[in-house]
């Protein structure tokens, strides 16, 4: 037994140690956070100089002395039996640094991680017995909150929160499995514990509202859902989300879905009380919901929509007859609202005609937050579920031949681009159609305008001001003068709907008349008196300043922070940039005055603001506060990045890379003004931290870009930092099918991790350098960079490195034909894989391992691993590895002598590829072109033709059917 194996970690509750069972003694506070500091950084070098920095952030750091010491007492606290003098095996020094050599298994964390996803995916496959049993062993890890000691440490407080909103996951998961396994009436108390201990997670009100109606208390059941209802309007003034909506109403028609299903795999997604694919759940990827792609990406209705029907049938209209609609007025006015509910109409119409024009989108694509013009097609293709592009033209090539409505939504600060854009994608995609938002027109040839009116005073605007009070005010009535108060006030603000939802939002502390009295003044106070009437847009910021006005100190120090946010934030990320303790009650304040919207049905809750209030907060701050605010914008984005990037390669990774993609515009913004500080060395920093996501989402110009002026901008950074940003180039330089330059780029990566004494990256650069270098041609010896690069990973009791390693070992092996130990090293790859919970090894190395099996003419082996492979890929949406591995299966069907259904998995891949922009040929240069030589060499070219034509009909989920239907798979992880 190695003394890593010997020494257990606990962090969930009070930080201990115990050594062979005995309890080991940790020192004092400061002592024992260097210790969590560590756990942390799970094996990874961790340089003095930051301990010294974030163990004492609250005060003057000591001496270098001083650190020493505390390490010292730990290492004689975790080695008892060491020698003096003898090298520690556990707590190392490595370079400026030191690392913990904890295996993953002795630490309660990664244990609880690997329980909870094991419970899940039994959850999943209809196993809720062996579910609850695996979450429950999850939950007695727990003996209170992680990292007790020290969780408010800036360093602690994001792997502290990810623990605790895994853990409220959980518990719902385990509920889940106990009411799917029949024990409805048992899980009843303990769903109202949950639900009272944590009243805003909308999953626990689901699941209790359905325990109750299968134990027979329909009444109870819908008492409760009216509960939930009247807590999210009070405390967050939302309506309650889809799937809560969706249950009320199976519950008042007795649907019979809400009976209890057979235990069968698929037979209810744990996310949703109703069976069936409702939505993904809570800490599901919304990407794994479902095999087929996502049509389209609306977001639910936050209130319901008044008034407005001329408009939109006239919007409507236009789009029928034109491909360019762009919707024109003033901040605030409702261009966006309207265009979402155009849209929405447009799909359901199209749905219920059962015409295919609704089946592909619409799709929303926020512009508001975007600053850099060049990632204008990144973003598109981001918000169409694509593979990033970074040109328009590649854009236009992936959607050519798509019929698709895209909304683009304030384009006013990006018309150029925007409108380059758009001229690009009409002219080249002909069913393609455009919607667009702006302050100004685009100025296109065949663009249609329709400028917004503001909402008539004495209807629509005060229909919405009693509809808008109504909601936030439960039981507000109005008085019998109210009607033409609230007209005069609306009349007053020019009926622009985001001024009149500010003004209703007072309704909870003022009466009618007072609103309109306090409005009356200000307005008199800003533009000289009564008879001069404001425009519209200076009406609408008059509005916001007044709102802004009657807030407390606290809600408006925290309004004016958040403006720096430019997409949707949770809890954590409000503390963090807004820098106030607690941040609940002054957040709680602002969504209830309408300053900030809180997303329904999610969980952990997110927030947003809209464009126009955001861009009157973040003009509120003065020079000063707007630069500390961007700090703490930028040492949150760090935190939240480097803290995510350490479990992306374990059980929680497809979810974690759905986080990123949801905060990708902060993590945008904070590269940006970083670069604009001269601070190239943190967008080092946030590059090697993101570099994972970039590489499997697919965003390479993107990275690559970023990283470029880093390291212009960073010429006297550390090597640790250099070290890993330039690991992130080359992996991103072999995506873009540059191998040369990416084995050039690792070459360094391995200097400068050796001087920085950072083994993590020194191991997989050498790896990589190595498969790079085949690639290239390069005069290496492959099997000793690749055997060392091994042997470096287990060295750091990483088992996701060593898993890593060895899948690139074998495909370096595999590229050179030494098949014997390719297979030898895949099989390692996998073991470690599954060992780690690192699917993406474990799937890279069956994949080799599958098409090895070709190479041998084993087309059966290579069928066996490939139904194995392709079970597993329906977890989640990884289209371009889905399509290599279907056109590696492709060639396996042609070599056990079917090869006609192989050219129509050739032709299903070639079509589905050029829709995504993903061509499986270039991808995997070595095997892709063999493969599908070898699939038209079984046939005609007339057979080879026909056949492939019937594959290019089929859809994604059409072709996974037939996928499933000709390889079917032993196993599911």
């Amino acid at each position: 037994m190695s003394v890593a194996e010997r020494v257990r970690f606990g962090v969930l509750g009070t930080l201990r140690a115990e050594v062979e069972g005995r309890p080991a003694h940790l020192g004092g506070p400061r002592q024992r956070a260097v210790l969590a500091m560590l756990l942390i950084a799970r094996g990874r070098n961790v340089s003095a100089e930051r301990i010294l920095a974030d163990v004492w952030e609250d005060s003057r750091p000591p001496s270098m002395t001083t650190l020493h010491g505390y390490v010292a007492d730990l290492r004689r606290a975790l080695e008892p039996e060491r020698a003096s003098g003898a090298p520690a095996r556990l707590l190392v020094r490595e370079g400026a640094g030191y690392a913990l050599r904890a295996a993953p298994a002795m630490v309660d964390a990664e244990r609880f991680t690997d329980l909870a996803a094991r419970g899940r995916r039994a959850l999943e496959d209809g196993e809720p017995d062996h579910a609850a049993d695996l979450l429950g062993q999850a939950l007695a890890l727990w003996r209170g909150p992680a990292y007790a000691e020290v969780a408010e440490a800036a360093f602690a407080v994001p792997d502290a929160t990810r623990l605790e909103e895994l853990r409220a996951a959980v518990r719902e998961d385990r509920l889940a499995a106990v009411v799917a396994a029949g024990r409805h009436v048992a899980a009843v108390g303990e769903l109202e514990a949950l639900v009272s201990e944590q009243p805003l997670r909308e999953r626990g009100w689901e699941l209790l509202a359905l325990a109750l109606y299968r134990s027979g208390r329909q009444a109870e059941a819908l008492a409760a859902l009216r509960r939930v209802r009247r807590r999210l309007a009070d405390e967050l003034g939302v309506e309650p989300g889809p799937g809560l909506r969706d249950l009320e109403a199976a519950v008042l028609a007795q649907d019979p879905r809400l009976l209890p299903p057979p235990a069968r795999p698929g037979s209810a997604l744990p996310g949703s009380a109703l069976p069936g694919p409702t939505r993904p759940g809570p800490g599901r990827s919304p990407r794994v919901a479902e095999s087929s792609p996502p049509s389209g990406n609306l977001p639910f209705a936050l209130s319901g929509f008044v008034g407005r029907r001329t408009d939109l049938a006239a919007v409507a209209g236009l789009l029928e007859e034109h491909r360019l609609v762009t919707l024109t007025g003033p901040g605030g006015v409702g261009k966006t609202r309207l265009a979402l509910e155009v849209a929405r109409a447009r799909a359901h119409d199209a749905t219920r005609d059962g015409v295919s024009g609704g089946a592909d989108g619409p799709w929303l694509v926020e512009l508001g937050a975007l600053r850099a013009p060049e990632l204008l097609a990144a973003t598109v293709a981001t918000a169409l579920g694509l593979p990033a592009t970074s040109s328009a033209e590649q854009l236009a090539a992936v959607l050519a031949g798509r019929d698709a409505l895209i909304v683009l939504d304030n384009c006013e600060h990006l018309l150029t681009p925007v409108a380059t854009l758009v001229h690009t994608l009409l002219t080249r995609c002909g069913a393609v159609r455009i919607l667009g938002t702006s302050r100004e027109a685009l100025g296109l040839t065949g663009e249609v305008v329709y400028e917004v009116p503001p909402l008539d005073a004495a209807t629509d605007a005060a229909d919405l001001f009693l509809s808008r009070a109504a909601a936030g005010v439960p039981g507000w009535t109005t008085g019998p003068d109210d009607r033409d108060t609230i007209t005069a006030l609306c009349a007053g603000l020019d009926g622009i709907p985001l001024a009149i939802e500010l003004a209703a939002a007072q309704c909870r502390t003022l009466s009618v008349e007072q609103i309109a009295g306090a409005l009356e003044d200000r307005f008199t106070l800003l533009v000289g008196g009564p008879a001069g009437r404001p425009d519209r847009h200076r009406t609408l910021l008059d509005t916001i300043a007044w709102s802004d006005d009657l807030l407390l100190p606290d809600e408006r120090l925290l309004f004016h922070r958040l403006g720096v946010l430019g997409g949707g934030f949770d809890l954590e990320t409000a503390a963090a940039v807004g820098g106030i303790t607690p941040v609940l009650p002054p957040l709680s304040a602002l969504v209830r005055k309408s300053l900030v919207t809180a997303e329904p049905g999610t969980a952990p809750r997110r927030y947003r603001m809209l464009e126009t209030v955001r861009q009157y907060a973040l003009a509120a701050l003065s020079p000063q506060e707007l630069e500390e605010t961007w700090a703490r914008h930028r040492a949150w984005a760090l935190a939240r990045a480097e803290s995510v990037e350490r479990h992306l390669r374990g059980p929680q990774g497809a979810v974690l890379l759905d986080g990123l993609s949801r905060d990708q515009p902060e993590f945008r913004a904070a590269f940006s003004s970083a670069l604009a500080a001269g601070d190239g060395a943190y967008a080092l920093r946030l590059g090697g931290a993101l570099f994972w996501f970039w590489f499997r989402m697919g965003h390479v110009a993107e990275g690559l870009a970023w990283l470029s002026e880093a390291f212009a901008a960073a010429p006297e950074a550390g090597p640790a930092v250099r070290a890993r940003a330039r690991f992130a180039v080359m992996a991103l330089l072999y995506l873009a099918g540059q191998p040369a330059r990416s084995h050039e780029m690792a070459h360094t990566a391995v200097e400068e991790a050796r001087e920085a004494g950072d083994l993590v990256t020194e191991a997989g650069a050498t790896a990589y350098g190595a498969y790079t270098g085949v690639l290239a041609g390069a005069p290496i010896d492959v099997g000793a960079l690749t055997g060392r690069a091994v042997e470096i990973a287990r060295h750091t009791a990483q088992t996701w490195l060593e898993a890593e390693t060895l899948m690139v070992r074998g495909m370096a092996l595999r590229a050179l034909e030494d098949l014997p130990a390719a297979d030898a090293a895949f099989q390692e790859a996998i073991a470690a894989a599954h060992a780690s919970g690192h699917d993406w090894a474990a799937d890279g190395a069956a994949w080799c391992d599958m098409k090895t099996a070709s190479d041998r003419g084993d087309g059966a082996r290579a069928l066996a691993v490939a139904g194995d492979l392709l079970a597993a890929m329906d977890r989640y949406g990884d289209i371009s590895f889905w399509l290599v591995t279907v056109h590696s299966t492709a060639r396996a069907l042609a070599l056990t002598g079917r090869a006609e259904e192989a050219a129509v998995l050739m032709g299903a891949v070639e079509a589905i590829g050029a829709r995504a922009g993903v061509s499986p040929a270039l991808m995997d240069p070595l095997d892709g072109p063999r493969e599908a030589a070898a699939v038209r060499a079984a046939l005609t070219p007339q057979e080879y033709e026909r056949h492939a034509a019937r594959g290019r009909e089929l859809s994604r989920e059409e072709t996974s059917r037939l996928v499933r239907a000709l390889v079917p798979g032993r196993r599911s992880r």
